[in-house]
């Protein structure tokens, strides 16, 4: 069954970095609208309408990948692995999206900049100023670096085509209807916990990467024991505090989304960011990209290899 896996893995990361994402047509964004008009058949304000949904989502998703990964053939399987690998996988269309903000900024084009925004987050950009706009830049960075490359690799690597597609369904519910709002307090609230619960060993895997990757390591893996935990959620905490670390800077503050101010700790102990940290945050993330890349294949590869031993 893991037989191409590793390959597939590899190509679908050679993929990304060639092609990225379409500006039309993303397998993603195909799957959002087809979840967007199943949600307007069972939405309920109730719990229970929100764990349906999440279960056949994320179930029909689960079935596709299963059906792929038991081809026959072992090309078909590394060619199915790839294919999902390049549909889920995020790293460098996260990058860009971080070098276009940090352009903008670097121009002085607020405009811009408050426009590109929500290609990264869901915070509302009209009232932010340059500090506020390179910090959510920033914190944005840090937190999908887990959510669009080492998560889905590490469910790549765990459960091949089932896990790629799962988990980057579970994900998108979580940004579709994972949000505290009136109409999705209660119907969001799965959507929500089986995100946490799939990026909880991932983003502590993210910290960890980050402070590998980081100029000083003592200093970022300090940070990352102090304050990864201060965070409201389990898993954003630990990826933004390894990053505050790692880029000697001091993330949180107020946050505004569609009217609703929210409050985060402070995590680190340098100044604010500046527009200036921007391009070091995508070094950054391209640096834990990459090592994630290269040790996600390299897993698949040794589960690979112990399962023909195991055998013969």
């Amino acid at each position: 069954m893991r037989s191409g896996r590793a390959a597939g893995l590899a190509l679908g990361v050679m993929l990304d970095a060639v092609f990225a994402d379409p500006r039309r047509g993303h397998p993603v964004a195909l799957f959002g609208r087809a979840a967007s008009w199943f949600e307007g058949r069972v939405y309920g304000d109730a719990r229970a309408n929100g764990v349906g949904y999440v279960a056949v989502c994320v179930g029909v998703a689960a079935g596709a990948g299963l059906v792929a990964e038991r081809a026959r053939s072992p090309l078909a399987r590394t060619v199915s692995t790839a294919a999902a690998t390049w549909a889920v996988l995020g790293a460098t269309t996260l990058a860009r999206e971080g070098a276009c903000m940090a352009s903008a900024l670097e121009a002085g084009d607020l405009g811009a900049a408050r426009e590109r925004l929500p290609h990264l987050c869901g915070r509302d950009p009209s009232g932010l100023k340059a500090p506020e706009l390179a910090r959510a830049t920033v914190e944005s960075l840090a937190e999908n670096t887990s959510d669009a490359v080492v998560a889905p690799l590490f469910w790549g690597v765990v459960a091949g085509v089932p896990g790629l597609l799962a988990y980057r369904v579970i994900n998108t519910l979580d940004a579709m209807v994972g949000h505290r709002s009136p109409r999705y307090e209660r119907f969001g609230w799965a959507a929500a916990r089986l995100d946490d619960v799939a990026n909880y060993v991932p983003a502590r895997l993210t910290g960890l990467i980050t402070v590998l990757a980081a100029p000083d390591r003592r200093r970022a893996l300090a940070v990352l024991a102090r304050d990864g935990h201060r965070h409201p959620s389990p898993n954003a905490g630990r990826c933004e505090a390894a990053f505050a670390g790692a880029l000697d800077v001091t993330l949180g503050g107020a946050n505004v989304y569609a009217g609703r101010v929210e409050h985060r700790p402070a995590m680190g102990d340098g100044p604010p960011p500046g527009v200036g940290d921007i391009r070091r945050a995508v070094r950054l993330t391209r640096a834990v990209s990459m090592v994630a890349a290269g040790a996600a294949v390299l897993a698949a590869w040794g589960m690979a290899r112990r399962r023909v031993t195991s055998a013969g």
